[in-house]
């Protein structure tokens, strides 16, 4: 049985989740997060906090950013994570984690922004919400409808989709 007042700390990083098209500039950007509006229309009732770390395509996250959120979680006293972060080196992001003992952390994103009508963003928030209140302590990234474990799963650019990484 679940805790009724589970606590989960969301973090925000960017990423396609986030971005806002600009007409005049036809182009994509990252805005502000859109992680509160999900939780609120999705009628979300369990104790979280979300604490905006950075603004940034996941192609511009750099080492010193993933150490940067790494530092953070070290220091945080929470068990229990959601990150939200562009979906092109969120594997990578994750792998850095993996190290950070005693904490379910599950990392999520989107491949269409939160804004527009079509999007696999509220889905992904909801599975991560899910698996970060069951899942041991480790790190995941859960996408379209899949939890992966860190280290086992890289996106497939091609077919836009997260896969299993093919040991054999």
């Amino acid at each position: 049985m679940l805790a009724a007042s589970m606590f989960i700390k969301f973090i925000t990083t960017g990423g396609t989740i986030d971005k806002i098209y600009f007409d005049d500039l036809s182009q994509f950007e990252v805005g502000e997060s859109q992680v509160q509006h999900i939780l609120a229309e999705g009628l979300a009732d369990f104790d979280f906090e979300v604490v905006a770390l950075m603004h940034k395509d996941s192609l511009e996250v750099t080492d010193e950013d993933r150490r940067r959120l790494h530092e953070f979680i070290e220091k945080d006293d929470a068990m229990r994570y959601v990150i939200t972060h562009g979906t092109d080196t969120m594997a990578e992001t994750a792998e850095l984690l993996k190290d950070l003992e005693g904490r379910t952390i599950v990392l999520t994103g989107a491949l269409t922004p939160a804004r527009f009508r079509q999007t696999d963003a509220v889905f992904n928030v909801g599975m991560a919400v899910a698996a970060a209140q069951v899942a041991p302590p480790g790190v995941y990234i859960a996408m379209s409808g899949q939890v992966f474990e860190a280290g086992a799963v890289r996106k497939n650019r091609a077919e836009n989709r997260f896969e299993l990484i093919d040991r054999n």
